[in-house]
């Protein structure tokens, strides 16, 4: 054998499988794919949560690549064992895609997981307990308002009181279509069951008017109403449009003459249908309050509500949130008791990695040691190596895990987009100095590797 081709044989690519062997994986995979999707309830989330995952493997396959490419490409820096480290990240038979893909995918994972968390913790701590009421009071009777309120006034003096007028009715036509004969789109909820009916005088607060004009304080007329934008547009209905709904099985047919975009999360009284005054007053219908008291005020107020409003409904709104608290607590104890398996996974292909290339390492690591360097030069190479590739890992995982947090949401839950980043910072940062961690143990035995017994064996 010429000696070239002995010492080649260490760095050299290997022949890639034939295709008969590709086709056998390919196969295996289908299988499993197809396993997990008849047996999954909601099949199409099953589908679009597998080809998010493997779009997400072959952009880091291409960034890794991209990578390797750069660091073949970019200037040399001055010092050797820079010089060296930067090598390393191109060389034959170097882990850099496979490290990318490994464990870019386990912390991409926690670093969504982590930036959604902290999102809702955000709007349960801090955005939802500033803005909330004290209480939720529905079913106030239309002739007890007036005695509702003097309680307040007494138990909780000066509290931040609002009342709203309360219905319920269906949607029966539009233009004068049944509803029943209309193939609405799946986004037309305000077709299906009764909706929150309520008239108001003045223009809600958190809403913005998106079409038309309000209508005067004063206003008698024709029936008007104010539809929710999003609902409107499900419907392709615009100003000048008429809407009927039955109040108590009367039908009332109302133009309309305004769209407004509503904030869901303003934990205030919001319609869907707002009627203008004249239309709706002389029907039967309830009054509901949002009461903002002092934590002292508490007890007596509901006490009086209690005792003076038996049928009303008190929700005290701290209890809520309180839930919604333990049950995000749930969720989120049971998303990262399974991430460590994705994360899991990536180490075992580390770890595969670092063993498939542990033979070229210790040759390397001989070589240096024959050149004059000692075994501390060398593992600070390695280590500015693993270092360079988990700072690209962890930044690309915050970059990604920051970019699906934000899609799910502000698309998805519709909230706002306030993560706390330390704890995602924290995350992509120890996940990091794993990968250091990692990269140092494995090359641990090709530092410890003697000269001699190495060249023995080629």
């Amino acid at each position: 054998m010429p000696a070239a081709r002995l010492f080649r044989s260490i760095t050299e690519r290997r022949d890639r499988p034939g295709l008969g062997t590709i086709a056998i994986m390919a196969a295996a995979g289908l299988g499993i794919v197809g396993l997990t999707v008849l047996n999954a309830t909601d099949r199409m989330f099953v589908l679009a949560f597998i080809g998010a995952a493997l779009a997400l493997i072959a952009l880091l396959w291409a960034l890794g690549a991209l990578v390797a490419f750069a660091a073949a490409r970019v200037p040399r820096p001055r010092g050797t064992l820079a010089r060296l480290a930067l090598a390393n990240l191109y060389r034959p038979g170097a882990p850099t895609r496979q490290l990318i893909v490994a464990l870019g995918l386990g912390l991409t994972l926690f670093s969504t997981l982590a930036v959604i968390e902290t999102n809702f913790s955000g709007q349960i701590n801090r955005s939802l307990p500033a803005r909330a009421p004290s209480f939720f009071v529905i079913d106030i009777p239309n002739e007890g308002l007036d005695a509702f309120k003097a309680i307040i006034g007494k138990e909780a003096p000066g509290a931040a009181l609002v009342v709203v007028p309360s219905l319920r009715g269906p949607v029966t036509a539009v233009n004068g279509v049944p509803a029943a004969k209309i193939n609405a789109p799946a986004d037309a909820w305000i077709l299906r069951g009764d909706r929150g009916l309520s008239y108001a005088a003045v223009f809600p607060p958190h809403n913005k008017l998106v079409s038309g004009k309000w209508w005067p304080k004063d206003y008698t007329g024709p029936p008007l109403v104010s539809l929710d934008d999003d609902a409107a547009k499900a419907l392709g209905l615009k100003v000048g449009d008429t809407i009927t709904v039955s109040v108590l099985g009367v039908e009332v047919t109302a133009t309309i003459a305004s769209t407004r975009k509503i904030d869901w999360q303003s934990l205030g009284f919001n319609f869907a249908i707002l009627f203008a005054p004249g239309t709706l007053e002389a029907a039967p219908h309830s009054w509901m309050a949002t009461i903002g008291v002092e934590n002292a005020q508490e007890r007596g107020v509901q006490a009086g509500i209690g005792r003076a409003f038996p049928t009303a409904s008190v929700v005290r709104v701290k209890d809520v949130l309180g839930q919604v608290g333990e049950l995000l607590g749930q969720l989120s104890a049971a998303t990262r008791a399974a991430a460590p398996v994705t994360v899991a996974a990536g180490i075992a292909v580390l770890i595969g990695a670092l063993a498939a290339g542990a033979r070229a390492r210790t040759y390397d690591a001989v070589l240096l040691k024959l050149l004059g360097a000692t075994r501390g030069q060398v593992a600070r190479a390695t280590l500015a190596e693993y270092g360079f590739l988990a700072a690209i890992v962890a930044g690309l995982a915050l970059l990604l895990g920051g970019g699906a947090g934000w899609y799910v949401v502000t698309q998805v839950f519709k909230l706002e987009w306030q993560p706390d980043w330390v704890p995602v910072v924290a995350t992509v940062v120890i996940g990091g100095m794993v990968t250091v961690i990692l990269g140092l143990a494995g090359s641990w035995r090709a530092l410890s590797a003697r000269p001699n017994a190495v060249l023995r064996d080629l």
